[in-house]
């Protein structure tokens, strides 16, 4: 909430200028990776909490990009 749009847009960028096919793969890892870590807090494995809202904000950047590209999930 604390940050501002033009951070938001720079950590964004570099997802812009990859392909349809690279932002897919990056997505899908990035939804493994959540179902892991849900698993890993669910069995209090995980200590780090905030990485599952990184996880979900990263994936949200990358749906977002999608979007502009006009690439229907």
């Amino acid at each position: 909430m604390g940050q501002s749009k033009s951070k938001a847009k720079s950590e964004a960028a570099p997802l812009r200028d990859k392909s349809v096919a690279q932002l897919q793969e990056d997505l899908l890892a990035l939804r493994r990776a959540q179902l892991g870590l849900r698993v890993q807090l669910a069995t209090q494995q995980q200590s780090n909490t905030s990485q599952l809202g990184k996880t979900r904000r990263d994936i949200a950047r990358i749906k977002t990009v999608l979007k502009e590209k006009g690439v229907q999930q």
